[in-house]
């Protein structure tokens, strides 16, 4: 460690550089503060937080690191990795790339905004740094092709869409010093969903048992998060709710800088030994970077932090490949943004030319029982390319159909006439034909899909991840089809794959209405075919 650099007791990176490495500077100290009291007090302009969190939100909903779009193209560049896996990254450089133009975000699913926050004793502000913060994050929602995700409950049963993606999850913790430290993130819910949380004991604390722990809690990641993934494994915390936090934090980055060993003051550290296990066990499952290979993860980060003697909390959690995090910093030489990539179009030249699977186009402008029949055959694995219509629609949808139905109505014709997709888009762009658009998590689908399957619906139906053992059953009962298509490209594939998209029911539910879309060449793997063979174990 440089004199430069030190680490106080949350753990954070202070840089004394001006501007610090890797960022850029958004206001000089005259513009930021009000005035500076016996140079200790730094009282912060009420507007300057407000402008941070938007400026923030807007570079990490259509930019991503350089480290990680360059660990991606390393995946695209191995020639040990396998097709399925290089044609997904390949794929992931190019959403990068059209999302780089600022108009369709990385993901549909824009994320719970979240801001972690460490005002240093010397920072002065009004007190509404909660509602600054919050209102600059609302403005890039509201102005930006961004999706509203969250529902407000009405009563213990009853949600509706907030219609602003908020509220924000904000936290601010007291430090020392006279300087602002801010971690930004759009977590959407896939990569949330895969946080898992138990509360062991010391048993635990062996090597073979904890690598049996890992080797299962690793194959339970699968594919529904949208990998490659940064993995975290945090062992320990004074409560459940300072291991969790620490999983929050170590996926981003923002641990890295902690010691390789602990000591008697019960300091927390990061172990690279188990860290580099976490890779090779990943690198072991057959899931790959979504569609098979050994790059499940880009990275992992194992953090050991102190505990109680009758308590040991341990969580797995993930970051996806839209690795949605930035820093910033505030400080009396000014307020900084860490720089993104705003120029993934350098790679370009590593995914050009590079072969891929061999692929089957598959026509959707035809009667169902046509489609079943183009796919008849084909073995799991097989990547398809699809052209034609398809009906889209998630959760709500399927919640309210089989409500529906149950009551007497009758399955829509839309459910049964196209293959099904589960998605829901980003807001569609001014002269667009369609917002971010990708694949949800297809097993939410599971409670409903026995039940529409036979009414003669979804019997081909598109996401990512992979469904319930049951589903194996019903394909092959009812002579379906389960597709996967490539999760973390919604900004690709509604530039190029799309062709046309109208709102043909349910319009008063948003994102989650059903459209009626046109897909061009849209890459889909064969996930689980008629025969109820599968491509995941």
């Amino acid at each position: 460690m440089t004199k430069e650099r030190q680490y106080d007791l949350e753990d954070r990176l202070i840089d004394s550089e001006d501007p610090p490495a890797g960022f850029r500077k958004l206001f000089d100290p005259d513009s930021a503060f009000v005035s500076e009291k016996q140079r200790a007090e730094l009282c912060l302009h009420s507007g300057v937080l407000a402008d941070l969190a938007a400026e923030a939100f807007m570079d990490l909903s259509f930019f991503l690191r350089a480290s990680h779009l360059d660990a991606l193209a390393g995946v695209v560049k191995d020639p040990s990795a396998g097709k399925n896996e290089r044609f997904v990254c390949s794929m992931l450089i190019k959403n990068a790339v059209v999302a780089s133009g600022q108009v369709l975000p990385l993901c549909q699913d824009t994320g719970t905004a979240t801001v972690m926050g460490w005002k240093g004793h010397q920072i002065i502000t009004d007190g509404s740094d909660y509602a600054r913060l919050a209102g600059g994050i609302a403005k890039v929602y509201r102005d930006c092709n961004l999706r509203y995700s969250q529902l407000a409950p009405l009563s213990m049963f009853e949600e509706k869409n907030t219609g602003s993606n908020m509220p924000a999850q904000i936290d601010i913790f007291a430090t020392e010093g006279g300087e602002y430290d801010f971690l930004f993130m759009a977590k959407g819910a896939g990569s949330s969903n895969k946080t898992a949380f138990f509360q062991k004991t010391r048993a635990l604390l062996s090597p073979d048992v904890l690598d049996r722990f890992l080797i299962r809690q690793i194959a339970e990641l699968g594919a529904d998060a949208c990998p490659p993934y940064h993995i975290a494994v945090v062992i320990g915390g004074s409560s459940p709710e300072h291991n969790l936090k620490m999983q929050k934090l170590a996926p981003s980055g923002w641990l890295d800088g902690l010691p390789d060993s602990g000591n008697m003051d019960g300091r927390a550290f990061r172990d690279p030994v188990w860290e580099e296990r976490v890779m090779q066990i990943a690198a072991e499952t057959p899931v790959g970077a979504q569609f098979g290979g050994g790059n499940l993860a880009l990275s992992a980060r194992v953090i050991r932090l102190s505990r109680h003697g009758g308590s040991c909390p341990v969580s797995v959690g993930v970051s996806c490949n839209a690795h949605r995090n930035i820093r910033a910093k505030i400080s009396r030489k000014g307020v900084f943004l860490e720089q993104l990539d705003k120029n993934p179009s350098r790679l370009l030249d590593v995914v050009e030319g590079m072969p891929g699977p061999d692929v089957v186009r598959i026509e959707l402008d035809c009667s169902i029982e046509e489609v079943l029949a183009q796919l008849h055959g084909l073995k799991p694995g097989a990547l398809l390319l699809l052209n034609g219509p398809l009906t889209v629609a998630r959760d709500l949808v399927h919640a309210e159909l089989y409500e529906k139905i149950r009551s007497g109505g009758r399955m829509p014709e839309y459910m049964k006439k196209h293959p099904v997709c589960y998605a829901g888009p980003a807001r569609r762009p001014a002269g667009r034909v369609i917002g971010s658009i990708g694949p949800t998590t297809s097993r939410r689908m599971d409670s409903w899909q026995e039940f529409f399957m036979k009414e003669g619906a979804s019997l081909i139906s598109i996401g990512k991840g992979s469904r319930s053992p049951r589903m194996k059953r019903w394909c092959r009962e009812y002579g379906g089809f389960y597709l996967g298509t490539v999760g973390g490209a919604a900004a690709l594939i509604a530039e190029e794959h799309i062709t046309s998209c109208d709102i043909i029911d349910y319009p008063d539910f948003g994102m989650e209405a059903v459209y009626s879309i046109k897909v061009r060449d849209l890459p889909a793997f064969i996930i689980y075919d008629d025969r109820g063979e599968s491509f995941y174990p």
